[in-house]
């Protein structure tokens, strides 16, 4: 639990918190699902091993920490930000298919 305690603010404020995490999330979906696609081009070029390595782990442990941090404040921040991933991988998807086409 954090010193946020998420239910003694006002509908407003958790309205506000909420969509930050909501923001939060769709921006750590781009980055995350860019990087895979990145990641995979290194592992296939098989040029640069070790980075391909450093990428993943750095990738696992910025998600990891990030739901963490978000789940200390609740769980509707946590599905919020959760959520906001999934969306930004359909958005980082999107964006690739277009490119490849």
């Amino acid at each position: 639990m954090s010193i946020w305690l998420f239910n003694n603010f006002g509908a407003g404020a958790m309205a506000a918190i909420v969509a930050g995490h909501l923001v939060a999330g769709i921006g750590l979906g781009i980055v995350y699902f860019n990087a895979v696609w990145w990641n995979a081009r290194l592992f296939v070029e098989g040029e640069r091993p070790t980075a391909a390595i450093a990428l993943t782990v750095g990738r696992f442990l910025v998600l990891g920490g990030l739901l963490t941090m978000a789940s200390l404040e609740g769980a509707l921040p946590l599905l919020a930000s959760a959520g906001g991933v999934l969306l930004g991988r359909s958005l980082a998807m999107r964006r690739r298919l277009a490119e490849a086409s």
